[in-house]
């Protein structure tokens, strides 16, 4: 029995091979079949004969229902090995390239509390578990504030505690729900899309600054009244807060990204903060959810680059521009190239809170941006750094990057498959030298990871 990469466990029947969740290695249990293709198949335990040894106890009330942290089931020292193994397995089986040996995967300090932003969503449509449907049990109130159920887009978990994120939000959710109910506020529902109360995100930071954001629908005007006693109620109850925002969304999805933000109390913004520098965080602002993590993240990806000061660096998918700022001290100049504009907006200020001026941003498609008439106008670059999306780099982008030739590329990549995929493209130009994985997200199968290759 061994682990996925999707964090289920592999059973073998012959020479079926069987997906398992929730189960360990050395589980010895049923299992009932769910779904069956040609060479595999996903199913469920529906016994427990024995349980591992290496097993651990779940310790959140939620566990196996909320679809998230599947692998609270596993010690955290055998999560870790098994994303070393996944990174090891994907840069072997798809990369098929000559590899250093792989440094040791760099674990998660705080394995609870350590996001620095969650979104819960309310619904009118409490989900109940199959225990309590077997036992027929009935709630007063069946309006919710939690997760989504995986499959059931319409229903939502009730989530008393999660431990992803700083106690605050566990307060502030469960106080505003209380609220909600006892004023009788209607969650919305999402089939019919009638209903006030929409999400609700959470972000906590390094600085200790706390940002709220309130979603709802309104469409009459006594809604927006009772809606603002609502903040006035969160205002006054945590004064800890020190960006209140809200946000009417009357669409019939979840996206913020085009609508106005409303500050109801405080800043529209918080701070980052990492070796000094400051990183301004909007409500539409991308940061990495683990602030200690990114900072270990983004000092192995700087040490890789082997920064002198006389380097011009290209940092693609710059994002808000936190990895070209980080290097930037170390560099001649960084350019950073990105896809959203409002993120390359966010780049440009970061860098002038920091008085950085040589970081220059570009907004654009990376394969229709990084051209060879971009790499005549603004130089041969030394270095590039890459922090591509799961779906890793176009053909285009690789295309260009070896017909740039930096001396060094450092490749930062959430999905080790598609990082392998590239890898081999590249491998022609340029070796591997280190590898680096870095784990981001505890009780999950995610990993980061980070490798350096250099001109052959």
């Amino acid at each position: 029995m061994d682990v996925a990469a999707e964090g289920k466990a592999i059973a073998k029947v012959n020479d079926l091979v069987i997906f398992v969740p929730y189960v360990v290695p050395g589980d010895v249990v049923d299992l009932q079949i769910k779904r069956k293709k040609n060479k595999y198949a996903e199913a469920e335990a529906v016994k427990f004969h024995e349980l591992s040894p290496t097993r651990a106890v779940p310790f959140c009330q939620h566990y196996g229902v909320c679809g998230g942290c599947k692998w609270q089931v596993l010690p955290y020292s055998e999560q870790i090995r098994y994303k070393q193994k996944q990174v090891e397995d994907n840069l072997k089986r798809i990369g098929k390239i000559e590899l250093p040996e792989i440094s040791p995967i760099l674990g998660s300090a705080k394995t609870e509390f350590y996001r620095n932003k969650l979104e819960f969503t309310f619904s009118n449509k409490r989900w109940l578990t199959s225990e309590e449907v077997r036992q027929d049990v009935k709630y007063d109130q069946m309006n919710a504030v939690g997760f989504h159920i995986p499959g059931a887009f319409d229903k939502v978990l009730a989530i008393e505690k999660c431990w992803l994120q700083d106690y605050i939000s566990n307060r502030i959710r469960n106080a505003i729900r209380d609220y909600a109910y006892e004023h009788d506020y209607s969650f919305i529902n999402l089939r019919t899309q009638e209903g006030m109360l929409r999400n609700m995100i959470v972000r906590t930071s390094s600085t200790g600054e706390l940002m709220v954001i309130v979603i709802c629908k309104i469409t009459e005007e006594h809604e927006m009244e009772l809606f603002k006693q609502l903040l006035q109620f969160v205002a006054d109850s945590f004064p800890e807060i020190t960006s209140l925002l809200y946000i009417i969304n009357n669409k019939c999805n979840d996206t913020i990204n085009d609508l106005d933000v409303h500050v109801f109390k405080g800043k529209d913004h918080i701070f980052e903060e990492m070796e000094g520098l400051r990183f301004k965080v909007g409500p539409k602002s991308f940061y990495q959810t683990n602030s200690e993590q990114a900072y270990n993240l983004y000092k192995v990806a700087r040490e890789f680059a082997g920064l002198t000061g006389n380097e011009l660096v290209y940092d693609l998918y710059t994002g808000t521009g936190t990895i070209a700022n980080f290097v930037s001290r170390q560099a001649r100049q960084v350019i950073g190239i990105e896809y959203v504009p409002e993120a390359i907006e966010d780049a440009k200020v970061n860098a002038e809170i920091n008085d950085i001026k040589n970081a220059l941003f570009y907004a654009g498609d990376m394969k229709d941006m990084l051209t060879q008439d971009f790499i005549n106008q603004h130089g041969r670059p030394d270095v590039i750094i890459t922090d591509p999306p799961r779906a890793g780099m176009h053909q285009d982008v690789i295309d260009v990057i070896l017909f740039a030739e930096p001396k060094r590329i450092v490749y930062v990549s959430c999905n080790p498959a598609t990082q392998a995929r590239d890898l081999q493209l590249l491998d022609e130009k340029y070796k591997v030298k280190a590898v680096q994985p870095v784990d981001m997200f505890p009780h999950t199968h995610h990993v980061e990871n980070v490798v350096l290759l250099e001109l052959r």
